[in-house]
């Protein structure tokens, strides 16, 4: 009898373990807006609206069939923007050189009501790559090393004013290691943490478990060593579970170390797939509800699609984009060059 109630329970923990595959067979492509840009940054309210900031100066709101832009200038010259974010009331934008100029636009839900500039950085070396905020009042961007450890703002008052941390509190780079302003997907967020992908001559993960107070660098075993080498891409589905994506940028077939997953909140990765397809992508999300199993990657290569956690993958479509956003478990927008899509997934 004990032995067939131990047996019961190894049955029991190992059928809990197991996990049901997810099942995606086509993706719908439905272009939503269309202009002579490239557009690497957006972000989704909803089925039917989405922000996004591109190249030319130009922010606006998909909004259904209405597009509602804006270009924005600093000075006389037109800036480049690759980085979005938004709360309920404001939606920032950050361009990508120098000078580094931040926005903030107040939003009602329906229309933009103001523009205010929140925080500028000159320098020959500013170069900003992302943004996220962990809530209503506390956000984080990213950009390349200006000194010896990468260029860090923080808010806390929800975006009103944000402050640059100094290296003296964060981790050293190494040379040539910088990030990607590939689809503002550089940063995850999960809780009270933040995890920072680099990339260039040496890849790794930056990781903060109190918004930006303290942090440690892990190292990652991402194909590195070029300046076009490294992680894209970072995605958190909890506290522990992440996964991280690049590759080659100059050799986008490339698919030997440029995806792996972590099982301790990026403390340790272990490549998968390897050297099996796909090769480069430049954004990877987690599909929402299929607790890890779901997961895209989107690049220009074209739209791959794994349903059991990374270890298998499939080519979905050869359209290339830069970044995805999901809504909800089969629709997400996608951006790239001179347009905008709504992806509809399909069993």
């Amino acid at each position: 009898m004990r032995l067939a109630i131990a047996t019961l329970l190894v049955l029991f923990l190992f059928s809990c373990e197991k996990k049901t595959e997810i099942e995606i067979n086509s993706v719908e492509i439905t272009p939503v807006f269309i202009d002579s840009l490239s557009i690497r940054a957006i972000q989704p309210l909803d089925e039917n609206r989405v922000w996004f900031a591109a190249d030319k100066g130009k922010v606006g709101l998909i909004d259904g069939d209405t597009p509602k832009l804006a270009i924005i200038k600093y000075g006389d010259s037109l800036l480049h923007f690759r980085s979005i974010a938004a709360t309920k009331e404001a939606v920032f934008v950050l361009s990508i050189s120098n000078p580094a100029v931040l926005y903030k636009i107040g939003f009602n839900g329906t229309e933009a009501t103001n523009i205010e500039e929140v925080y500028t950085e000159k320098g020959e070396n500013v170069f900003y790559d992302s943004m996220k905020f962990w809530n209503e009042n506390e956000g984080i961007a990213i950009g390349d090393p200006v000194e010896d450890c990468m260029s860090i703002i923080i808010t806390r008052d929800g975006g009103n004013t944000w402050e640059k941390l100094p290296c003296d509190n964060l981790p050293k780079v190494e040379r040539g290691e910088a990030a990607f302003a590939a689809s503002n997907s550089n940063i995850a967020i999960f809780g009270d943490n933040a995890w920072v992908a680099t990339g260039g001559r040496k890849s790794r993960v930056m990781h903060t478990g109190d918004k930006g107070k303290t942090w440690e660098v892990f190292d990652t075993p991402i194909v590195q060593g070029k300046a076009m080498t490294g992680i894209y891409s970072i995605d958190f589905r909890d506290e522990q579970h992440g996964i991280i994506f690049g590759g080659n940028w100059e050799d986008k077939s490339f698919n030997e170390g440029n995806k792996a997953i972590t099982k301790n909140g990026g403390k340790t990765w272990k490549l998968i797939a390897n050297g099996k397809e796909p090769g480069y992508r430049s954004s990877v999300k987690y599909i929402p509800g299929t607790e890890g199993q779901g997961i895209v990657a989107i690049g220009s290569p074209g739209i791959s699609f794994s349903g059991d956690g990374g270890k298998n993958w499939k080519l979905l479509s050869k359209e290339g984009f830069f970044a995805i956003e999901f809504v909800n478990d089969s629709l997400a927008f996608a951006s790239g060059n001179n347009r905008i899509s709504k992806l509809i997934f399909r069993k």
